[in-house]
């Protein structure tokens, strides 16, 4: 089943299609398996091995490429024609003799376009070096380029009923999150309170269900909360000790990210005080967030209410989010930071994430949000504020 109509993944190709025309390239092979689902509509746990979307400047539909044994993934998930999905033979898999862009040098000179000008995503995740070393052994002819993020940019304003998927993953998000505050608590372990949450993410509310996120629930606790990205353990929780929750509802393919600060028992003065800055900052930057603007103007206004607080951030505190892939549910394209001038428009997504690191303490407390036409929209209903777990002890 589809998950959106024919109409809008033609409407894709043609955009792309249009985008290949002003760079001069004849050839797009795409292998960031987001950006072959938003073409495609191809959607399997099977980007471990190579696999890509071939699209023809002078063609309607692109070519599916990869495993034979995931063949019947592209026939039950996109909207391709059998002429256009290709499955390569399995003696193709981590072969020291074969590699798979050897089969997709084989398709383009089957096609003629061997001398053409081909780009390809030098930088997508999935794209190795021996990709590249591959393309060029095999199709000496051709002219390769830097094709990264052409794709992503094209994504990067919503259709409606992508805004729709974003919104209904925004409910997951609150629903998982409720489910973290409800679990946390002194002598609970780490691992207990994330296998809550993934449950909430998967199972989803009671109309819909959940998909698996990009990036699994982080969970940094005490000092370690001035490291964001860590996961968890099976250490249980300390009183007094903060802890950060960052997660993603995500439905069909589609994210939206939430993070919020908790504490077991009365949170220090300084951490209460981290709080209401964040908070503050969050809430002065989300108000500058209008078609027009751009997104370095965004995070001045963050900077500006921070700095009168006396904290300093240097990394960037957003950026546009939507369909994706491990490792990431970014989209790669615009940040919200100094020198991005990226204009704002609506039904452009992004998670705005100020996370405030001392050393050795952190906090973060993020919105996800959808440009509108005279402002924006925050997408998940969720306290925005520290929250104080009374620490009620277990029997």
């Amino acid at each position: 089943m589809l998950t959106f109509s024919i109409e809008e993944y033609q409407e894709r190709v043609t955009q792309t299609k249009q985008r290949m025309a002003v760079e001069g390239v004849d050839v797009l092979i795409i292998t960031d398996p987001a950006n072959m689902n938003y073409l495609s509509g191809y959607n399997a746990w099977s980007f471990y091995v190579h696999q890509a979307l071939v699209v023809f400047i002078d063609e309607s539909q692109p070519y599916w490429i990869g495993r034979g044994l995931d063949a019947n993934a592209a026939r039950h998930t996109t909207w391709l024609d059998e002429e256009h999905i290709h499955p390569y033979a399995d003696n193709y898999i981590q072969s020291m003799v074969r590699h798979p862009m050897d089969f997709v040098c084989d398709l383009l000179k089957e096609h003629k376009r061997e001398h053409k000008t081909i780009a390809v995503e030098l930088d997508a995740y999935y794209f190795t070096a021996q990709c590249y070393l591959r393309l060029m052994n095999g199709l000496p002819n051709a002219t390769i380029v830097d094709g990264t993020n052409l794709v992503n940019w094209i994504r990067i304003v919503k259709s409606d009923t992508e805004i729709d998927y974003i919104k209904k993953a925004a409910k997951i998000s609150e629903k998982a999150m409720q489910v973290a505050f409800d679990t946390i608590n002194k002598g609970v372990r780490e691992c207990d309170v994330v296998a809550g949450i993934s449950y909430a993410q998967i199972s989803g509310m009671e109309e819909y269900g959940g998909d698996y996120p990009s990036i699994v629930p982080l969970l940094p606790t005490g000092k370690k909360t001035s490291a964001c990205h860590l996961t968890w353990t099976d250490e249980t929780f300390n009183e007094g000790s903060p802890v950060i929750i960052e997660l993603a509802g995500c439905h069909n393919r589609y994210h939206s990210p939430l993070a919020r600060t908790a504490v077991v028992g009365q949170p220090t003065q300084e951490l209460t005080k981290l709080g209401e800055v964040v908070v503050e900052g969050l809430n002065e930057a989300l108000d500058t967030v209008k078609p027009g603007v751009t997104c370095e103007e965004v995070e001045a206004a963050w900077h500006d209410s921070i700095t009168k607080n006396g904290v300093e951030k240097e990394s960037r505190i957003g950026y546009s989010t939507g369909l994706n892939y491990p490792p990431d549910w970014g989209e790669h394209t615009a940040s919200l930071r100094p020198g991005d001038r990226t204009v704002l428009e609506p039904n452009m997504v992004f998670h705005m994430i100020p996370t405030i690191d001392l050393g050795y303490i952190g906090m973060e407390i993020s919105e996800s949000f959808r440009v509108t036409e005279t402002g924006y929209e925050k997408l998940a209903d969720f306290p925005q504020e520290l929250h104080v777990k009374p620490n009620i002890r277990l029997a």
